[in-house]
């Protein structure tokens, strides 16, 4: 990609200025190090994402989007400091992430196939329930406005679902979990435009309650459309930041993420 390497000498001065909107900041990731054995996956990386903002992640395949998500999440090992909800951990551990109200909606959404899409969503109040909270009923129905799809296709196995269905079931299952970041990893991929049309009206309605959002997506132009602010991350490090309204209008972006496939995208995320 051409817009890469002037990205690429962009990356210390972008990397200076910072999401300056966040008040009241929900997640503070400071130096996140990721490695795979001698190979480092990530370097240096930092976000923050600010209460009832979404934030998002772009950038091309093999750029470490996943393997950022994943050790924030804790389900990878990793070096450097992750602060969620004004208080920071050393090395993020799963269930404690979960606990302390932060969900992670996978690519591959992994729900049980065989399970019916109720059943599906109750599991996501597991940890709620576990702690003593007993609202899940309540949070069911939340859901189910959110997805009247779901609704009508409660009694269904996940598995026979399609793709987008899969996808709103994977959103509402989080949602279960009344989570004060939700973190989305490529919710849009594989799914047709009038699905993805929908995903995207879904995280615009969600940031409009109050959830923290904090989204990595190939589609740029569809995620900068929705985001308050953006990061783009290349071979590991944080080559761009600003207002997401910004970045959707810099040359350099533009080249490197809005230029091939600009119309096919343009129709996505509109």
């Amino acid at each position: 990609m051409s817009g890469e390497n002037a990205m690429n000498k962009q990356t210390q001065g972008s990397a200076a200025s910072s999401n300056a909107d966040a008040k009241n900041p929900v997640l503070e990731v400071k130096d996140l190090c990721v490695s795979y054995g001698k190979v480092e996956a990530l370097t240096d990386a930092s976000l923050t994402v600010g209460e009832g903002q979404i934030v998002t992640v772009i950038g091309p395949n093999g750029a470490g989007k996943t393997t950022m998500l994943s050790a924030i999440m804790g389900v990878l090992g990793s070096r450097g400091q992750v602060a969620f909800d004004g208080s920071v951990e050393g090395v993020p551990e799963v269930e404690r992430m979960v606990a302390r109200g932060m969900t992670l909606v996978p690519e591959k959404r992994e729900l049980f196939g065989e399970m019916s899409v109720e059943d599906n969503l109750v599991l996501g109040a597991f940890q709620r329930y576990r702690m003593g909270k007993r609202d899940h009923a309540q949070t069911l129905e939340e859901v189910y406005a959110l997805f009247p799809r779901l609704k009508e296709r409660r009694s269904q196995a996940a598995g026979t679902m399609s793709g987008g269905e899969r996808q709103m079931l994977a959103v509402g299952r989080a949602l279960m979990a009344k989570p004060k970041l939700l973190m989305l990893d490529e919710p849009s991929l594989g799914l047709a435009p009038l699905i993805v049309r929908e995903i995207f009206r879904i995280i615009s309605e969600l940031r409009r309650r109050g959830v923290s959002i904090l989204l990595v997506e190939q589609n740029a132009r569809a995620a900068l459309q929705v985001a308050d602010y953006a990061y783009v991350l290349e071979t590991g490090q944080i080559a761009m930041q600003g207002p997401a309204h910004e970045l959707a209008d810099d040359p350099r972006v533009i080249e490197a993420y809005l230029g091939l496939g600009g119309k096919h995208q343009a129709m996505l995320s509109t």
